[in-house]
């Protein structure tokens, strides 16, 4: 299969909305002052030298001093900390000398890393010193783990982590290219100086001067870089920079971070930034330091905020993401109705359209969990209020959808409306919570209502206050099925720079805007989560969907990758969009089935929900310039399509559950690149239309309209058996497949055990004493394994040990359940009367005719039965009926 290699996966965060908005209204990089300049300078431009390195406080400490123009007090020494924490996690830290008074305090994101993660710091205890490779120069070395050290060169200044001992291989590094540069904050001496940046018709005002950062960083022994600019085409980044590239800009975050595969890389910091990868060759004609390791380069330019950077160690892709939710914090466990179909438009008109709809999805047999109102439904758009004459009756509503087990949505965006009759803006204006525009006054900008001002939710008194306007009585109408979606919160200015806030806004500390933007939405997503939280007493999980994140942003709720179109295009490139979310943490995500823009064609429609059923992330949602698209309005046979596609959601919802526990626990994403299953199989590598669901399904959409024929490349030694007819594949082999309108490829996993859920009711709530169906996929040694994770699917008893968890294997011709939580779990804290009625056994020759079920010792029947339920005719698979055994208990079916 060939040889592991090593992968850089890039977080990169960005405004969704840019997809519905002219490309001539954002900056590109020749007009960003910051990127221009960093793009500018030549390697070894940077001409710091490390001195004064000790150990402080369990740190390694040192200044950062320019070789040159020591006098200059322009360039004023930095201050280099440099932390080791547990699992292979190093951090270092680069600011501005405190004691030597800065102009100002630059800005630290707060809120972000997790409180359990400072405590695993290790306390350095001592400093190794070495030779350079060339016997020059002077190297410290720290410890980082027992496989790992942190290495600083001195002359010229280079921070690396490699394999342990002197001639250890390089995993990455900082400024191996010179290109480091740190803007230090001054005062304007002379009078023409220009510090303002202007754009369009707007001039951006810098009090502080230019502040920006940037540096190389390079990683060892990589093949791919993987990331998501902000128009993704595919998950592996192409180079932006180098021979062979022309007029390319770089990958532009404005609203991010990193990692590499085999090892991480992650910079906090909330200010624009711009990412260049570097191609191979672009810096020959420069004589760079020794090292004879391949390496991908990449170009880092950030403008404003300091460096605090994670670099992490792997070894392995899921390592690389564990490590980086160590630090972010892994997602929330979502309810359980979250996890099902979502049915959103903008707008469904009145109560009249919401029963329509909803009965509509009952006559026709197609379950859904949650209806969606965008912001028609609101008084003037005024948040937290009801049109009366559209939504009479709001509670009576939601109680009827309620009673189906249903629930519904609203939206809340952080734009108020300045109206001096609405009791949010007067309240926030009068409190002063408000951001300020640079002339301190409440700033002012336009948005969905008219003239809106937007609340300072970097401010944690004022994330109290926002948190309060969702109890019941201050949200008039709400009831406890009622969730939220935060829109709009980039922010989005519509009449502001590149439709967001000017830079130069004042937010809570005189922070300006522009040190900040990236992670606006994150806390506005926190405080309404928390909201949520505080109107549940603390006992309801919350469930709030972003559309703006930030790392971190996987602890308060979901994110969708923005407005997108109705074109086939825009469905490939949702998969590396919801893979890259994944790997950097956030696992919650999904696309707008059938495209946001435009009318999608009924066989796009038909393929987006084939593809979306597999989504983390399962809604579909529309413009209201678009025709109406429910399921339903297609004829029969297309309408029996896209049921089947949410029907194979529903039933493989407990699969899903067990997947977003997993999630919760380790930061494994549900989505995931096929490499993060099979990082020794090359041929993964650049594949980025199939993904994995977990670690036993491969599901890869079909992204040409009319396909008769589509290739699918499944990794691995081991077999493939087809979900819906349970065909068996060879692994490690492209298969050329015949095309079928009623499913896209997927696949189960030689080797693993899925557990379903087979009838189909009306919403997920009412599926909950339904029993299991187990698949079992047998590999080439006759053995299988899998996992059952159930809770109460709504409350934080989960914490307590209020939840079932088990282990299924099968092995000698033996299936075992046993007990995965641990013994201290909170016995009689969630109990289920739920049975498997089903074990359908894929791979499994020569037919047996019984088993026998211990410690009950019962016999059953061993008979052939269709793989799926539904959907006319299927293939048969061998299947134990009835073993009518106990989810919750320990127990054996042996084959006879």
């Amino acid at each position: 299969m060939g040889k592991p290699c090593a992968l850089a996966f890039f977080l990169l965060l960005f405004v969704n909305c840019a997809l519905s908005w002219k490309k001539e209204e954002f900056r590109t990089c020749n007009q960003t002052p910051f990127c221009k300049r960093a793009r500018s300078r030549n390697p070894g431009f940077c001409s710091l030298i490390a001195t004064d390195i000790s150990i402080s406080d369990g740190d390694l400490v040192a200044k950062l001093t320019p070789k040159e123009n020591i006098e200059n007090q322009e360039n004023k020494p930095l201050i280099l900390t440099v932390s080791a924490y547990q699992d292979g996690v190093l951090r270092f830290k680069i600011d501005e000398d405190q004691s030597l008074s800065p102009r100002k305090k630059r800005f630290e994101v707060p809120d972000v890393i997790v409180p359990e993660f400072l405590n695993k710091k290790l306390w350095l205890q001592r400093l190794t010193e070495e030779k350079n490779e060339n016997g020059m120069g002077s190297l410290s070395v720290v410890y980082l783990s027992d496989e790992y050290e942190g290495v600083i060169r001195h002359d010229p200044f280079e921070l690396y982590v490699r394999e342990s001992g002197r001639n250890g291989k390089r995993i990455m590094s900082l400024n191996s290219n010179g290109l480091f540069d740190f803007e230090q904050l001054r005062e304007k001496k002379e009078e023409n100086e220009d510090w303002e940046e202007r754009f369009r018709s707007h001039t951006d005002t810098r009090p502080y001067g230019p502040q920006s950062i940037s540096f190389d960083v390079s990683f060892y022994d990589a093949d791919f870089v993987y990331g998501i600019p902000e128009h993704a085409t595919s998950l592996a980044l192409k180079p932006t920079k180098g021979p062979g590239v022309e007029d390319s800009e770089p990958y532009r975050l404005f609203n991010l971070d990193v990692f590499e595969g085999s090892s991480g890389f992650f910079w906090l910091n909330a200010a624009e930034m711009q990412i260049d990868v570097l191609g191979r060759g672009w810096n020959d004609e420069y004589l760079m330091l020794p090292s004879d390791q391949k390496r991908i380069d990449t170009l880092w330019m950030s403008e404003a905020g300091v460096v605090d950077a994670f670099f992490f160690v792997g070894p392995g892709p899921k390592d690389v993401v564990q490590q980086y939710t160590s630090v972010t914090g892994t997602p929330a466990l979502p309810q359980l109705f979250a996890t099902a179909y979502h049915q959103c438009r903008w707008n469904y008109r009145d109560e009249e359209d919401v029963y329509n709809v909803d009965s509509k999805f009952d006559e026709h047999d197609i379950p859904y969990d949650v209806l969606w109102l965008d912001i028609e439904h609101t008084d003037g758009k005024k948040y937290f209020t009801w049109d009366r004459m559209l939504f009479p009756n709001p509670e009576e509503m939601q109680k009827k959808l309620a009673a189906k087990g249903r629930h519904m949505v609203t939206i809340v965006d952080p734009h108020i409306k300045r109206d001096e009759s609405y009791y949010i803006h007067k309240e926030a204006s009068q409190k002063g919570y408000y951001v300020r525009a640079g002339t301190g006054k409440d700033f002012d900008g336009w948005c969905w209502p008219g003239s809106s001002s937007y609340l300072d939710v970097v401010n944690p008194e004022i994330r109290s206050w926002w948190a309060d306007k969702f109890s019941y009585g201050n949200y008039v109408g709400s009831t406890p099925s009622l969730y939220i979606w935060n829109d709009m919160n980039e922010p989005s200015v519509f009449n502001g720079p590149e439709v967001s806030m000017p830079r130069d806004a004042l937010h809570y500390g005189d922070v300006e805007h522009r040190e900040l933007h990236n992670a606006y939405g994150y806390y506005f997503h926190m405080a309404t989560a928390d909201g949520l939280l505080k109107r549940g007493e603390g006992k309801d999980r919350p469930f709030v969907l972003s559309r703006a994140f930030f790392p971190g942003s996987q602890r308060y709720g979901a994110v969708w990758t923005g407005d997108n179109t109705a074109e086939w295009e825009h469905l490939r490139v949702s998969v590396p969009m919801i893979l890259t979310l994944g790997l950097t943490g956030i696992s919650f995500s999904g696309a707008d089935i059938g495209g946001f823009f435009g009318n999608p064609d009924t066989e796009l429609l038909v393929r987006w929900y084939q593809l979306g059923a597999f989504y983390p992330f399962f809604r579909g949602h529309a413009h209201h310039d678009t025709k109406r698209r429910e399921p339903w309005l297609f004829g029969e046979r297309y309408t029996e399509l896209m049921r089947e596609a949410i029907h194979t959601r529903y039933m493989l919802l407990p699969y899903f559950y067990t997947l977003f526990r997993e999630a919760n626990e380790t930061g494994t994403p549900i989505a995931r690149p096929l490499w993060m299953e099979f990082p020794a199989d090359e041929k993964t590598f650049g594949n980025d239309e199939a993904f994995m669901v977990g670690n036993s399904l491969l599901v890869q959409g079909i992204y040409t309209q009319g396909a008769k024929h589509t290739s699918v490349y499944l990794p691995g030694d081991e077999l493939w058996y087809d979900l819906k007819t349970g065909t068996s594949y060879e692994g490690g082999t492209t298969h050329v497949l015949e095309v079928s309108e009623d499913s896209i490829p997927s696949f189960q996993r030689a080797g693993t055990i899925v557990p379903r859920k087979d009838r189909f009711r009306r919403s997920s709530t009412q599926m909950e004493n339904d029993p299991y169906t187990l698949v079992i996929a047998l590999n080439s040694s006759m053995a299988a394994e899998g996992e059952l994770y159930v809770d109460d699917g709504k409350s934080f008893e989960f914490k307590q040990g209020g939840y079932i968890h088990r282990r299924f294997t099968f092995f000698n011709g033996k299936l075992t359940s046993s007990n995965m939580a641990p013994n201290t779990a909170g016995q009689n804290k969630f109990a289920s009367d739920c049975t498997v009625e089903r074990v359908i056994l894929l791979g499994l020759s020569p037919k047996p005719n019984n088993a026998i079920i211990e410690p009950a010792n019962h016999k059953v029947d061993i008979d052939l039965g269709p793989v799926l339920l539904r959907g006319g005719t299927t293939p048969s698979a061998l299947t134990i009926r009835k073993p009518n055994v106990r989810i919750s208990d320990d127990w054996t079916i042996k084959i006879l």
